[in-house]
């Protein structure tokens, strides 16, 4: 996630102050607390780039002519462990292989690590690891290390779940939250907030008349296609939580530009979007665990399109704004009533361990 670096009411307490549920929600919170203290203490030129992983050049003395690799690390706390549309064991291969994926790199290896806590049923935990192999086997990317520690019963939440990922970037891919120029064009790959309204619909024992699924997809093949059409993308990121409102808002600020998308270019389902109303949600702050936001040159924009559409996860890809000039560095909306309101930081935690 990336900070914001201007715009905090206060700076963060670190005398008095007490970490709660807003400091992992994705929004103005858990910026301010990586750019204050995890940014200050371990500051150096990867992390400063502050995208979803880190890109390095192999050292030329082992032989590898330069070759840039990428590493990514996730870890996963969801609740509940098991929902419609996958589990933790699938979204801890989803989550990091996209990661990856989303410097433009394709992914290679995992390792996961799991803190189980004591009196988890084996059962469950056969089911989880099971989940895990089935979506690393279908994206061609193993397992290959791991770690397991487990903790008093009382001291854990059943199971967390940390996974790393390492890939390979090809050359001439240059992908980072801080190229978006003004005049780009913003694409999703999909429709927005199906996982977080899935997970909530499910803890909260909610019906529609529809299902509502999560999403949560390895996103590698896609991203594979995109780069194929359009080498030169500008900006690439999953947007999990905080949702498309927070990654717009990393790339304004990482690229020190302003945003305009358009309301109705968003693609929502309409039970996504009837369950948000009922809930009192804002499906642009909602988890997604299979979708891409990508931001490209505007004479690129429609044949990176068209070719996000050609893939079976990009079927409902849709352009749905613009990279302006702004000084304040705005993400604003243009709503379905010719009105226009700024799109900006989650404040608090619309929904809590989503992922």
């Amino acid at each position: 996630m990336s900070p914001v670096k201007k715009g905090y009411i206060r700076p963060v307490d670190f005398r008095n102050g007490r970490v709660d549920m807003t400091h992992g929600g994705g929004g103005r919170a858990m910026a301010q607390l990586i750019d204050e203290l995890f940014l200050a203490a371990f500051d150096n030129e990867w992390l400063r780039q502050m995208n979803d992983q880190a890109v390095f050049a192999v050292p030329a003395a082992c032989g590898t002519n330069g070759a840039r690799m990428v590493i990514a690390t996730d870890s996963h706390v969801i609740s509940p462990l098991f929902f419609p549309g996958g589990d933790i064991g699938s979204l801890s291969v989803h989550g990091t292989v996209n990661d990856v994926a989303m410097s433009g790199a394709r992914p290679l290896y995992l390792a996961a690590s799991f803190i189980l806590e004591e009196g988890f049923p084996l059962a469950d935990l056969k089911r989880i690891v099971e989940s895990m192999a089935r979506a690393s086997q279908e994206a061609g990317v193993p397992v290959v290390t791991g770690d397991t520690k487990v903790v008093e019963q009382g001291n854990g939440d059943g199971v967390f779940i940390t996974t790393t990922g390492v890939g390979v970037v090809p050359d001439g891919v240059e992908v980072s939250g801080s190229g978006a120029r003004a005049g780009d064009k913003v694409l999703v790959s999909g429709t927005m907030g199906d996982h977080g309204v899935a997970i909530m619909s499910f803890r909260e024992n909610l019906e529609f008349e529809t299902s509502i699924r999560s999403d949560t997809a390895a996103l590698h093949g896609l991203v594979a296609a995109m780069i194929a059409a359009v080498p030169g993308i500008h900006c690439l990121r999953d947007p999990t939580r905080g949702g498309l409102a927070a990654t717009l808002n990393e790339f304004a600020r990482q690229s020190g530009v302003g945003i305009r998308i358009h309301e109705r270019a968003v693609p929502v389902r309409p039970e996504v979007n009837a369950a948000c109303e009922f809930l009192g949600l804002d499906p642009l702050y909602v988890a997604n665990e299979g979708k891409l936001v990508a931001v490209c040159a505007a004479a690129d924009a429609a044949r990176l399109l068209a070719a996000m559409k050609a893939h079976p996860l990009g079927a409902d890809a849709a352009i749905i704004g613009e990279v302006i000039e702004d000084e304040h560095q705005f993400v604003q909306m243009e709503t379905a009533f010719g009105g226009s309101r700024v799109v900006d930081w989650l404040s608090g935690e619309q929904l809590p361990r989503i992922c």
